[in-house]
């Protein structure tokens, strides 16, 4: 499968695909754990269908430390209990925020005020830039079929 568009090649996304990227790099030292970052961004990207960040972020998870087996449960989360109550609340939060469409009222006050026992205010910006980023990012995928499988962990870091 070869890819819509090379954003490598392209002067127009290397200009712009630079200061995008730069924000997915500094998200990474934001003060939200490595492991809920990690977490949503691979929730986010199943529920969009981007195959590149499912495979990039699952490989990432890996690496880190993350288990199979709630790597595996991930896209079943609810009825999971491998995960933390903070977790369960950032993946709730991140769901209805890439769900904005098919809800059609966003992120609820319940969801909200769940978040927000867990994280404090840096790190839900940080939650709420990173659910942002990664919807950006599996759309620039997905809309240029960037094909999956070939990812080497720390490859874009």
């Amino acid at each position: 499968m070869d890819a819509r568009l090379n954003y490598f090649a392209s002067p127009t996304a290397g200009k712009a695909l630079k200061y995008f990227m730069s924000v997915g790099r500094e998200l990474k030292e934001s003060p939200l754990p490595a492991t809920t970052q990690e977490l949503v961004a691979l929730r986010v990207s199943q529920i969009n269908g981007c195959a590149v960040c499912i495979d990039m972020h699952t490989k990432e998870a890996a690496a880190a430390g993350e288990s199979p087996v709630r790597l595996n449960l991930i896209a079943a989360w609810r009825e999971a209990t491998v995960f933390t109550e903070a977790e369960r609340a950032a993946l709730a939060l991140a769901e209805q925020g890439t769900r904005v469409a098919d809800a059609a009222t966003g992120v609820s006050d319940d969801v909200w005020a769940r978040a927000a026992q867990h994280y404090d205010e840096e790190q839900l910006t940080a939650l709420v830039l990173l659910v942002s980023f990664m919807n950006t990012v599996n759309r620039l995928n997905i809309i240029t079929q960037q094909p999956a499988g070939d990812y080497q962990v720390g490859q874009f870091h």
